[in-house]
């Protein structure tokens, strides 16, 4: 069993059978040497990059959640994201910026990271992820406010379509006390590290 033999679940065999047909409707020949393993790995790879819809990330962050009267800013930057565009089923990729304000609690650092992976290893479209995200941290810490930033290139506009390879897509979204514009500005120097360093 590989490392990604763990994320298989029910239905593999038929979305190989519909990957089979697929690449004969593309003029190929699936029984050719080459392709004959293809469909499955095809339908194995996809159950690994759609493993979030069988994780919670809600209980991910509330397995983790410890009482603590740390009121500042927690920031967790360059967090990998790799998600497909529900549009053209092609990957999109970059990194993820989440930052909160404790309101009682904080979780494990790397659970802000696993939060990111869950929801991006959905059919997604980059707004729709950074609003997931910042609302399971919102509804699940309660902090006094939550900001997420992703910043991403998309291969459907790299490898068909208008075909520009530098674009570069960013979005956010906030909550709490990021509505104030003086906490978001902080934010987003400490993301560039303008911040005053010890």
């Amino acid at each position: 069993m590989t490392d990604t033999d763990i994320y298989v679940r029910e239905g593999v065999d038929e979305l190989a059978a519909h990957y089979r047909a697929a690449i004969q409707l593309l003029g190929e020949d699936p029984d050719r040497e080459g392709l004959q393993k293809t469909p499955m790995r095809m339908a194995k790879a996809m159950q690994v990059l759609t493993r979030g819809y069988q994780q919670d990330a809600h209980q991910v962050l509330r397995d983790a959640l410890f009482a603590e009267k740390y009121n500042q800013m927690v920031i967790v930057k360059d967090i990998d994201v790799f998600s497909l565009c529900e549009h053209h089923m092609l990957p999109f990729y970059g990194k993820a910026h989440v930052a909160y304000i404790p309101n009682g609690y904080i979780t494990g650092l790397s659970k802000i990271a696993r939060v990111v992976d869950i929801f991006s290893h959905r059919l997604q479209v980059q707004e729709r992820l950074t609003q997931q995200i910042k609302d399971c941290i919102q509804e699940t810490l309660k902090p006094l406010g939550v900001m997420v930033v992703i910043e991403a290139k998309h291969m459907c506009m790299q490898m068909r379509g208008v075909e520009k390879q530098n674009a570069i897509t960013t979005t956010s979204d906030f909550s709490g006390a990021f509505n104030q514009a003086k906490t978001r500005e902080e934010f987003m120097n400490l993301l560039r590290g303008e911040s005053k360093r010890i």
